[in-house]
């Protein structure tokens, strides 16, 4: 058999064209000043709090979308019922729009002079313009990884070993902690990496709705673009953007070596 040299060539030459050769420029560009001017652009007091926001807001949107897209995932696989398919496609609906769109639809909720906006501002509580907002764009944003990473998975594996351990007497939580989360659990820990990329990456949903504030409502990359467009500080967006690439690569490397472990692990029991 034909090794695809051709077809090869093309998806490297691809990849180097859309990937490669931007990262390459970046890391390139952030260096470029040396390794001091690097460490002073991303410790200024407004990269790290931008940097410190976003965290704490994947940290909260993270572990919400992984319980409900599993939980979903769960819905889906499991049970049928009406509606299941307009169900279905709502979690693609982050996905099929800008999420600019998704940031005017939550002003347009939250906003005093919306929906609920009016209501909460009478029980002190402010959506837009704070955290609250950002973590709902976020959340948004970002809500179907889980659950289409781990759906397939669900869908491949069937109910055959679950059933068994009802017929033995096992309880819902049990079974799921025991026979259905080890089955799932790499399709889990791919869409949760899908998330927090996501979510650390977020830009057009976010920027709608926190009102861009410095030092209060500004995550990683509102603060990159106000530094490129606002500040024409370019070294700072450059410096600041391998801080989030970098955050990525880590969480896809260290995916790939406890993917790797579990391999070696079922070939040491085999």
């Amino acid at each position: 058999m034909k090794r695809p040299t051709g077809l090869r060539v093309v998806v490297l030459a691809y990849l180097g064209v859309i990937v490669a050769l931007p990262v390459g420029y970046l890391i390139y560009r952030a260096f470029s000043k040396g390794f001091s001017s690097f460490m002073s652009q991303v410790t200024q007091p407004g990269a790290v709090h931008a940097l410190v926001l976003s965290l704490e807001v994947a940290a909260i949107a993270v572990p919400l979308n992984t319980i409900v897209g599993v939980g979903a995932a769960l819905l889906f696989a499991r049970h049928r019922f009406w509606g299941h398919r307009v169900l279905d496609l709502c979690f693609d609906i982050p996905v099929a729009v800008s999420p600019v769109i998704i940031g005017v639809a939550l002003v347009l909720a939250y906003s005093k002079i919306g929906w609920w906006g009016s209501w909460l501002a009478t029980q002190g509580i402010s959506v837009l313009f704070s955290v609250t907002g950002i973590v709902l764009a976020t959340t948004a944003v970002s809500l179907p990884y889980v659950l289409r990473s781990t759906l397939p998975v669900l869908l491949e594996s069937g109910t055959d070993q679950e059933e068994a351990a009802r017929t033995l007497g096992s309880g819902p939580l049990r079974t799921f902690w025991y026979i259905t989360l080890p089955v799932i659990r790499w399709g889990v820990l791919y869409g949760v990496v899908l998330t927090l990329a996501r979510t650390l990456g977020e830009f057009g949903a976010v920027v709608v709705v926190s009102g861009n504030i410095s030092g209060l409502t500004q995550t990683l990359p509102i603060y990159i673009y106000d530094s490129w467009d606002q500040n024409y500080n370019a070294q700072a967006s450059f410096d600041n953007a391998l801080i989030l690439a970098a955050i990525a690569v880590v969480a896809l490397v260290v995916l790939g070596i406890l993917r790797s472990k579990e391999r070696n692990h079922r070939g040491d029991l085999a």
